[in-house]
């Protein structure tokens, strides 16, 4: 999912003019933006043929702030150049921590062994007093 010159060219007015000494214009920008959510891959397995992961992360990550994301992908729909859908959403459960009380499990009740030997039955250890030897 690559935008050619031409589709770019319909979309050119949503992003913002590229001004001083840019190695990435806007269309290769949008180009690994595209790879990215396509492939779902981490911005570090960036393709070296879009540039330098780094670079394009934080200038996505901008353009996201800015809303300039926003306007491009909607109007990429609006001229049905890409439609985008979202099948299925994941989370892993190393993102969203629950603590133990939360998730409605039982609570520690039961009495600790040595608060009441009588029913904790024989203890599990045999505490020896140490000897002290006669001269």
């Amino acid at each position: 999912m690559e935008l050619s010159e031409q589709q770019y060219n319909q979309i050119a007015h949503c992003l913002p003019v590229q001004r001083g000494n840019v190695s990435m214009s806007n269309l290769q920008l949008l180009n690994a933006i595209l790879y990215v959510a396509e492939h779902g891959c981490k911005w570090r397995g960036l393709p070296k043929r879009f540039g330098r992961w780094h670079t394009v992360y934080m200038r996505m990550s901008r353009w996201a702030k800015g809303g300039v994301l926003d306007r491009v992908f909607e109007e990429l729909q609006r001229q049905q150049i890409i439609k985008i859908t979202v099948d299925a959403i994941s989370l892993d459960s190393t993102s969203i921590k629950v603590h133990p009380d939360g998730t409605g499990a039982l609570k520690k009740t039961a009495l600790n062994p040595s608060e009441s030997p009588g029913v904790a039955g024989l203890p599990k250890f045999i505490w020896l007093q140490p000897t002290q030897e006669q001269p």
